[in-house]
């Protein structure tokens, strides 16, 4: 794959941006505070952007360019969106409900030690919590979004698509489930997203949304990428 002048223009902006957070302690605390006080209004802005990002590098890789006149960026940007409120409300309800869970096993000290430093436990809790939430909510979100996928692709990427009722009886039918199951279920989940999602929990609260964001990414990278996998 040749470097081109989108390339260039991309790894401007992404570069500005960082260069801004990290330079600009008005800029960060004013992100942090936002995102403190209006956390699923950020959760819908940064899922539907960065995963649809995602989506975007991932037709780079396939056909040479970031955008085609089928992509359907503005649906994508409001399904990934609207997942993005679910995936903030697992953060929470697995965060929150894992340690209790494993108390009520009893394993002392679970709830205690996601407040404390990083320790052997706050590192098995952390584990814990990435173990459930990736087992019993991403392959349900991760298969809602295929379909959701295959819907927005049925109508050429057309915003009309968003007001139009999905078929999900056969849009779950025309899944390629061979590349569903073995590569973004099966390899995807324990081989990086429980790994990956151990670490974002052993991360504080706040820094937790930007590492989520950085992945979401790369969720939609992975996604995209089965996607045009499942096409060969």
């Amino acid at each position: 794959m040749k470097i081109n002048k989108q390339d260039i223009y991309v790894s401007l902006i992404i570069a500005l941006i960082v260069l801004l957070f990290y330079f600009s302690d008005t800029v960060l605390q004013a992100y942090l505070s936002f995102n403190k006080n209006h956390g699923m209004i950020t959760s819908f802005v940064k899922f539907g952007l960065l995963a649809t990002f995602g989506e975007m590098v991932g037709l780079r890789i396939k056909t040479g360019q970031y955008y085609s006149g089928e992509f359907g960026l503005f649906p994508k940007i409001m399904v990934w969106g609207f997942l993005g409120l679910t995936i903030k409300m697992a953060f929470v309800v697995f965060a929150t409900g894992t340690p209790v869970f494993m108390e009520y096993l009893g394993i002392s000290g679970a709830t205690a030690s996601m407040g404390n430093s990083t320790t052997y436990t706050k590192l098995f809790v952390a584990f814990a919590i990435s173990i459930a939430m990736n087992v019993m909510y991403a392959p349900v979100m991760m298969t809602f979004h295929k379909i959701t996928d295959l819907h927005i692709a049925s109508h050429k990427g057309k915003t009309r698509s968003l007001f139009l009722p999905v078929n999900f009886a056969a849009q779950f039918k025309a899944i390629n489930w061979d590349i569903q199951w073995h590569f973004v279920l099966k390899k995807t989940i324990p081989l990086f997203w429980i790994p990956a999602h151990t670490f974002t929990f052993l991360l504080p609260p706040d820094f937790q949304v930007l590492f989520a964001a950085l992945l979401s990414v790369l969720l939609g990278l992975i996604l995209a990428l089965a996607s045009l996998k499942s096409k060969k």
